[in-house]
């Protein structure tokens, strides 16, 4: 009755790998609760996750090295695998929200989330390849746009290009405060995605600075952002306890790879309880102020929720 925080599933937003193909489920060593998926099996997945009450979806593609350029021209082709799925989910499950993933790293030769010219990242000629991917993702289905290259004035060009196209009543989810973490690692062995060369260091935020996310917070809302996220979550409760307090935004949180990979191997250990240890680590991502808890544990809280 009188708990201050209320966890329910329509907080929780289940992350989907997928790849191109047909009979392809691939179990990820480095993070065992999640796989690379055809679009059969995901279509599966996703009808599984709505009986359980989830109806939020965030999509990564993990592309063939051979589709793979310097500037990322697959991930503009209307007809690549990840929009024909997106087309084929939102076809079969009109209910549901489905959140995109825009960065150059996917698709990117390189590896990075934006140009590589000399050894160095490109901002603002990056910024034209963002909206463009955008808008064929607006174009494929998707409800919510997710840059999350951390390009300055990104959200903006976003915004434009969505607008100038008629997607006007299509949302951006920004990533507003991502951090240089060590915590990536299983969801970069999901797609395949590490930079070939340097680290992301010069465009993430460093894990020291807390205020800076409040400049971040500013920029992206003058520019027309509809929700906030920080990533990760669990090691950066504090920023998302802040941007909460300072924005009249939602706040989206993602409980990133590793730090779902370390309850999992420590569950495997027998050194915590599995379920408690999740319920107690998403819960927290709630009190600090998300609202939208995206989480590789989503369809476990759910199965929590049910009993």
């Amino acid at each position: 009755m009188i708990a201050e925080t209320s966890l329910r599933v329509e907080h929780l937003v289940q992350p989907l790998f997928v790849v191109d193909g047909e009979g392809i489920h691939q179990r990820i060593p480095s993070l065992p609760v999640a796989a690379r998926m055809s679009y059969d099996y995901v279509r599966a997945e996703v009808k599984q996750c709505v009986d359980m009450g989830i109806k939020q979806f965030i999509m990564f593609p993990a592309v063939d090295e051979s589709l793979k350029d310097p500037i990322g021209s697959y991930g503009l082709d209307p007809n690549n695998f990840y929009l024909q799925i997106a087309r084929k989910l939102k076809a079969e499950f009109p209910e549901i929200v489905l959140i995109s993933d825009v960065a150059l790293d996917p698709y990117s030769s390189d590896g990075h989330d934006g140009l590589v010219r000399d050894g160095k990242i490109v901002n603002d000629e990056t910024l034209e390849i963002l909206a463009q991917m955008a808008v064929v993702q607006a174009g494929a289905g998707f409800d919510m746009i997710g840059p999350s290259d951390m390009m300055d004035g990104r959200v903006e060009a976003i915004r434009e290009a969505l607008d100038e196209y008629g997607f006007t009543d299509t949302s951006i989810v920004s990533y507003c405060a991502k951090y240089a973490s060590a915590f990536y690692g299983p969801f970069r062995d999901a797609l395949d995605s590490a930079p070939k060369s340097g680290d992301k260091k010069t465009y993430q935020m460093d894990p020291a600075n807390k205020r800076e996310a409040l400049l971040e917070m500013e920029l992206d809302t003058q520019e027309g952002a509809d929700f906030l996220m920080v990533k990760p979550a669990i090691h950066y409760l504090d920023v998302i306890q802040l941007l909460s307090e300072h924005s009249h935004l939602p706040i989206a949180a993602y409980h990133v790879s590793g730090e779902c990979a370390l309850i999992i191997a420590a569950s495997e250990k027998g050194w915590v309880k599995y379920d408690t240890a999740v319920w107690e680590a998403v819960q927290s991502i709630k009190r600090a102020g998300a609202s939208m808890i995206i989480t590789y544990f989503a369809k476990d809280i759910a199965r929590m929720l049910q009993k």
